[in-house]
């Protein structure tokens, strides 16, 4: 008798769900999710499901809404994002709130999990990253690739390509002056020197030439390109000084072209221009266009250091909407070899979607280039203030609501955006 109760009890939480609670809603906003980031984990594990995922831009933070199923919804018990089972009609009313016209939201629909590569060599471990550690913390899967699988022509196959903080020029991030000495910078280098000449390069500034091209066409052929540090400003350089000898010679063994600035070529950039190169082995940075560090610790500290995301308009301007979903407009700032983006050097067609207007920089920025489009982030950890090389890996458990790593797993999930909904 008592297993006829349990059964017909469970019979009845069935039906009652299917009638009455036909939708998981996810909020995002500051107040309900406890864990932000595993939040974006569910919604690419229901793509993976093929249930269709939308997501209700500055509805209470970005939420999510997708069909009711009991399997997502244990997911999201097991992996501790809050959620509510609520009714077709309930849902039916969130959408017409959003589609006032009243009202700066939308509705993007997801409709399948994007193909995500991490641009990284084998060697180094997922802390040494940010995207890594938020895709892993986020349960998100995907594929390390590096200089070898680049140009062994794999990018097609993927959606969305992240950039480790590499120095596509060949200077191996100017860490010479300061880390020659040290083991992992030498180990560095001969492994990049190795790599080169297994694929018929001379130097590695041409294997990494090389590499930025191919990357630079995955975009032009419709890829979503993200990139956080030093990747940014350095893929450009790269991209910049096609044919031209930029590297010192402690670097690659000869002298740099001396006419190498005159020699630039912006209009193969895809974010910045009228950059100057720091052609000085001793210094840190590879051009002007990152802020200088030492200028800017005169002007902020860590505990004034923050940056503000603008507000666009969902209808409208759906692309940098999705991109700055978050449950705040003001995001702590960080540093890394490349801090921040001088808004001097930003093409006048590059959207920006953060910055700091009192120190005149932007620290997130957007663009379409051909088919695909690019997202430019500036530092290395939003959680880790001032990284340094040895420093230990940033434990995401005490950060499920990071707003700055939001804005990365933003972007992962920007790829499975309907084609429509993709303006720029």
């Amino acid at each position: 008798m008592h297993r006829l109760s349990t059964l017909l009890l469970t019979f009845l939480l069935l039906v009652s769900t299917t009638l009455f609670g036909a939708h998981i809603l996810i909020p995002m906003d500051a107040e309900s999710q406890k864990n932000h980031l595993k939040a974006y984990g569910i919604a690419y594990w229901a793509l993976e499901q093929d249930v269709e995922v939308q997501w209700l831009l500055n509805y209470r933070g970005g939420s999510f809404m997708f069909q009711h199923h009991p399997a997502l919804e244990q997911e999201c018990v097991v992996r501790g994002v809050s959620y509510s089972v609520i009714a077709d009609g309930q849902a039916a009313a969130i959408i017409r709130e959003i589609s006032s016209p009243a009202k700066n939201m939308d509705v993007v629909g997801l409709q399948q999990a994007p193909r995500i590569a991490v641009y990284s060599p084998s060697h180094k471990q997922p802390w040494d990253d940010a995207v890594t550690l938020a895709l892993t913390f986020a349960e998100i899967p995907y594929d390390v690739i590096y200089d070898e699988e680049v140009l062994d022509g794999v990018l097609p196959t993927y959606d969305w390509l992240h950039l480790h903080h590499e120095d596509f020029t060949g200077q191996y991030g100017k860490f010479w002056a300061n880390y020659r000495n040290a083991s992992w910078y030498q180990e560095d280098v001969r492994r990049n020197e190795a790599m080169a000449r297994k694929l018929g390069f001379n130097k590695v500034s041409q294997m990494k030439l090389t590499v930025a091209k191919n990357i630079r066409n995955f975009v032009l052929g419709g890829g979503y390109m993200f990139a956080m540090c030093s990747a940014p400003d350095s893929f450009d350089v790269a991209l910049a000084a096609d044919g031209v000898d930029i590297c010192a010679e402690p670097f690659d063994g000869d002298p740099m072209d001396p006419d190498a600035q005159s020699k630039l070529n912006y209009h193969n950039c895809f974010a910045f221009e009228n950059f100057n190169l720091v052609t000085n082995p001793y210094v840190y940075d590879i051009a002007d266009i990152d802020i200088d560090v030492r200028q800017r610790m005169q002007n902020v500290t860590r505990e004034n250091d923050y940056f503000t995301l603008f507000e666009f308009s969902a209808k409208w301007d759906p692309v940098p909407t999705m991109l700055t979903q978050n449950h705040t407009q003001v995001v702590k700032g960080f540093m890394g070899q490349t801090t921040a983006f001088r808004k001097s050097k930003i093409k006048s067609d590059v959207i920006i979607m953060g910055q700091n207007n009192a120190l005149d920089e932007a620290r997130y920025i957007h663009g379409a280039r051909g088919d695909g489009t690019f997202t430019f982030y500036g530092g290395h950890d939003p959680e880790d203030y001032q990284h340094f090389v040895g420093d230990p890996p940033t434990n995401l458990e005490l950060f499920p609501n990071s707003p700055g790593y939001r804005l990365i797993l933003n972007n992962v999930l920007f790829p499975a955006a309907k084609k429509e909904k993709r303006k720029t």
